[in-house]
């Protein structure tokens, strides 16, 4: 057995419970003859499918062959990972693709054309029902970086995975050596693609980890498990997690468990998965800082809406919506990025992340733990599109602008000491939480550190969230 082959059935034992994996289509090979291809061994057609297990919850995996035609994609090979998926499908269970491949099979053609778009078609069956997960330790170029591109969750390794739609040297005014689009790096910070970045055995951990915090399938009505952790936990040192709310949402998580998606792509929007008295909740926050594990700032970003941002959170989102999952937002914003880049795209961005918060019928909590200013702070699952309970920190400010701004514009040309005083004026009655609690924009004005109590209290109450109204036949009278 080669090498690759190894590699290829490695990352299968690295990825599930021991012994637990079962292969199906062992003895599948390629049907096709043409240009000699009945002269090449192809066994399994280069890619070995199957089923197991990861911490006990069933998964359906495809891992594909380099060492067989160099994985390429043909008949068999696609309707073997098609197969797979449909399986899925009706036992309710993730798949996940480890892919390496150089793409269609060229004395295949159009069979390995119909393949493509066979697998393309069980993807989309999938999509919304049981999640999927994509992890590249190979080439993933062309057409097949659709199939990372199309799951909920992909992965990169990190030495030589390589996704692409061009290469870098057929992009025009580019090579590889000037910018190696195509490198786990680049795609990972700039294609809202790709989850993270990491070594195989990085990788084969995350996938576990996020099918350990997902519900299996959308029938689920998410996830629940135990919960050790005290439930009226402390958070003493929440509030110095302004900046960084990766560390915040860490903190308030059962046994501080935040699994991350998306870190490196949008890192002032913060998407990711904690636990509540034992139930998955998806995690929306805004960040202004990125602190590394020494506690060193090591990046600072506006507080502010940008279009990736909004597009990664509205994703993340819909995805939740779709499984289940119960939302929960910490808001610190200000306004929007403003730059001429952000003008092309930026309009979009916000109304797709709006739609997302408003149309979701999942139970939804938001905390302002800072700013909360203008249009932004409205987008950012506010009360008035549909959260259901609404939390603020002591000394947050909830309003239009920044009151001296907002003084300044009202009172202009006049002298500083009356802008100063209008300044503390608007902030009392226009910009303080206060304001905003007597409105009913606040349901509560909590302490940061007590944030996790209230969290979990909300959630408990939202339990049993219907959607639409209720079924009756008894009017009032």
């Amino acid at each position: 057995m080669s090498n690759s082959t190894n590699s290829a059935r490695q990352r299968i034992s690295g990825l599930l419970d021991q012994q637990s994996f079962m292969e199906i289509g062992a003895l599948v090979t390629a049907r096709n003859t043409d240009f000699d291809l009945n002269q090449s061994d192809t066994p399994s057609d280069g890619v070995i499918t199957g089923y197991g297990l990861i911490d006990g919850n069933l998964v359906y995996v495809y891992s594909q062959d380099a060492s067989v035609l160099n994985g390429t994609i043909g008949e068999m090979h696609s309707k073997k990972i098609a197969a797979i998926y449909k399986m899925a499908v009706k036992m309710g269970a993730p798949v996940i693709g480890l892919i390496d491949c150089a793409g269609m099979r060229l004395q295949e053609s159009v069979d390995a054309l119909n393949g493509f778009g066979e697998i393309y078609a069980a993807q989309v069956a999938a999509s919304g029902v049981v999640p999927q997960i994509t992890a590249v330790f190979g080439s993933c170029g062309g057409g097949l970086s659709v199939i990372p591109a199309l799951s909920d969750f992909a992965f990169v390794e990190k030495e030589n995975g390589k996704v692409f739609v061009n290469s870098p040297n057929a992009i025009k005014g580019n090579h590889v050596s000037k910018c190696n689009t195509a490198s786990a790096e680049y795609q990972g910070s700039n294609s809202g693609c790709i989850d993270a970045v990491g070594s195989t055995e990085d990788i084969l951990l995350a996938i576990r980890e996020l099918v350990c915090v997902l519900p299996s399938n959308n029938a689920e009505c998410g996830r629940e498990d135990e919960c050790i952790d005290d439930l009226n936990r402390k958070c003493e040192n929440l509030a110095g997690c302004k900046e960084d709310t990766r560390l915040a949402l860490t903190l308030i998580s059962d046994g501080n468990v935040f699994v991350e998606t998306k870190k490196d792509y949008a890192k002032s929007m913060v998407t990711g998965f904690i636990k509540l008295n034992g139930k998955t909740i998806g995690a929306i926050a805004n960040a202004s800082a990125l602190y590394d594990e020494n506690g060193e700032k090591v990046e600072s970003f506006d507080t502010a809406l940008t279009a990736r941002g909004c597009n990664k959170a509205a994703e993340f989102i819909n995805f939740c919506d779709a499984f289940d999952i119960p939302i929960i937002s910490l808001t610190n914003v200000e306004g929007f990025a403003a730059t001429e880049c952000s003008e092309k795209n930026l309009a979009k961005a916000m109304a797709r992340m709006t739609a997302a918060f408003a149309g979701a019928t999942i139970p939804k909590v938001n905390i302002i733990i800072g700013n909360a200013y203008g249009s932004a702070y409205v987008m950012m699952n506010s009360k008035s599109i549909g959260a259901d309970m609404v939390y603020a920190w002591k000394d947050s400010k909830i309003g239009m602008m920044n009151a001296a701004q907002a003084a300044k514009i009202i009172y202009d040309g006049k002298p500083a000491d009356v802008i100063a005083k209008k300044t503390k004026e608007y902030e009392k009655l226009q910009s303080s939480v206060e304001a905003a609690a007597r409105r009913g924009q606040v349901d509560l004005i909590i302490a940061p550190e007590e944030t996790r109590k209230y969290a979990i209290a909300a959630f408990e109450m939202l339990y049993t969230k219907g959607t639409g109204e209720p079924a009756k036949k008894h009017v009032a009278k």
